[in-house]
């Protein structure tokens, strides 16, 4: 052990560290190479063995630089491509954002560091004690602090292992707790070859509670289903809000609902009418009546001024039976509002920043009825936050997500905002569509598995059946609360244990 934490000092421990992070993005979507999490992570904990706690912040940056670098490039591709942002600024603001999300993974690499005594070189300690811990802390607070950035949480990624069985019991932040222990044991057996006695079959009992508990149906089939689709009008991003293209697009988007009458639900993607909802009253109660007399149901992303409190909210409106609004709540920070603007809200006029003034919808509000069901609806970045997901149940019988991923373009964010809204079904255990400008659009049943996807950049309409479900989780009823607990606890105990060490 101390040969090897001599031969990584200085620029072999720092090129490893950075070829951690590099590997840690192609285990998420499009690629979903999900082993690459749990050696990635091993890496990591290699180059931090036996570092000062300056050395451990560093390298904890460099690796958050390179993986978040790569996991949020797109950031860039809306900027520059939809956001009129010239090449050197976009670049710039992506530079900066990514800078800052590795003051996580840095901040995590140095509490492990400083916690970690010289006189007590426990590696069973290290690795499935301290080091886990201060990970899934600065991961738990990465999702809340600012509103909030959980993109790129490790345990995304395991959607398709086993691991992905714990989600329906604490959601999306025990499956990260468990790729870090699982990259702690591959630590331990580096480091302690004999702890192979100990270590195997700890990982074993990890990774088949998981394959057991995807086995258990968590919530109850209902005898009604529904006949859905979800219209992928791929408009251009560039081309969405010109005054020339809104008739075309409302035409587009009426055609491929009448074709499709008959279906208990027809969902359009976030902001399909490129008008504010009174501009476009007309047009939304004729094709309302039609709907009713089709016997269907429509969801309708659209842009809403409130003209007697001068607000802007980004909508989707329920259309055919009876005329019902939900109001997005969690707004993207810099995207659909500007946090504290009198501290640089002239940065933003000076460079031309396009900017958007929306008002966040009531807190109360997550579920919307349609076709004789209760619907949870979530607008595009909403769907990242679980703990706000699960307030529509158990009224929800089923979960919507509308999106316009246009914004990324070509991008992997796209096919990582799928895999976000697969882990979603999964937590709660109940379907989720999802209606998109220019894809992916989707159909996902209650475990996860993508039942059908729409091709991206095609004009297309997704249609299948949704069941509908009812019953409640253990991370529905709880949330992420148990998990909190959880981790501070395991903190708690990490300290007291380090001072006794030190004492000792």
């Amino acid at each position: 052990m101390n040969d090897f934490a001599i031969w990584i000092r200085g620029w072999r421990g720092d090129a490893l560290v950075l070829l951690a992070g590099l590997v840690i993005p192609f285990a998420f979507a499009p690629w979903s190479i999900y082993p690459l999490a749990i050696f990635g992570v091993a890496l990591f904990m290699l180059t931090l063995w036996q570092t000062s706690s300056k050395r451990a912040f560093w390298r904890g940056w460099i690796f958050g630089l390179a993986m978040f670098a790569i996991g949020v490039s797109w950031v860039h591709v809306s900027m520059h491509r939809f956001g009129g942002v010239g090449i050197p600024l976009s670049m710039f603001i992506t530079a900066l954002f990514v800078m800052f999300l590795a003051l996580f993974t840095a901040a995590s690499a140095w509490m492990t560091q400083k916690l970690f005594s010289k006189t007590a070189q426990s590696v069973y300690f290290y690795a499935l004690l301290l080091f886990p811990m201060n990970w899934m802390l600065w991961e738990w607070v990465r999702s809340w602090i600012f509103t909030g950035f959980p993109w790129l949480s490790i345990g995304y990624s395991q959607i398709d292992s086993a691991l992905s069985g714990y989600a329906p019991l604490w959601g999306v932040f025990s499956i990260s707790l468990a790729v870090i222990w699982s990259a702690g044991a591959l630590f331990c057996l580096i480091m302690l070859p004999s702890s192979k006695r100990y270590v195997i079959p700890a990982v074993l009992v990890l990774w088949l509670l998981p394959f057991g508990l995807n086995q258990l149906q968590w919530s109850d089939q209902e005898e009604r289903s529904l006949q859905v689709s979800l219209i992928q009008g791929n408009i251009d991003q560039n081309m969405k809000w010109r005054p020339e293209q809104r008739l075309p697009t409302l035409e587009l988007y009426a055609r491929l609902s009448r074709e499709n009458w008959g279906k208990d639900l027809i969902i359009w993607p976030e902001t399909a009418i490129p008008a504010f909802y009174h501009q476009a009253k007309a047009y939304i109660g004729s094709l309302g009546q039609e709907a009713r007399m089709n016997g269907s149901e429509l969801l309708i992303g659209l842009p809403i001024y409130d003209q007697s409190s001068k607000r802007y909210f980004n909508s989707v409106a329920s259309v055919g039976a009876h005329e019902d609004f939900y109001e997005k709540r969690h707004l993207v920070p810099f995207g659909e509002y500007l946090p504290l603007p009198s501290l640089y809200g002239w940065f933003i006029e000076t460079f031309d920043i396009p900017m958007s003034d929306f008002s966040p919808g009531v807190s109360e509000q997550s579920t919307l009825r349609v076709a004789s069901t209760e619907v949870g609806v979530t607008i595009c970045y909403e769907d990242l936050f679980g703990n706000e997901v699960i307030e529509a149940l158990p009224a929800a019988k089923f979960l919507v997500n509308v999106s316009n991923d246009a914004w990324f373009g070509d991008s992997m964010a796209p096919h990582q905002h799928l895999e976000i809204a697969r882990m979603r079904a999964k937590e709660t255990a109940r379907y989720l569509v999802r209606a998109t400008n220019t894809g992916v659009s989707a159909i996902i049943n209650e475990k996860g598995d993508v039942l059908a996807t729409s091709p991206q950049f095609t004009t297309h309409v997704l249609s299948g059946e949704v069941q509908l479900r009812s019953g409640l989780t253990p991370f529905a009823v709880y949330g992420n609360l148990p998990f909190v607990g959880l981790l501070f606890l395991a903190l708690i105990l990490a300290t007291v244990f380090e001072r006794r060490a030190r004492k000792d």
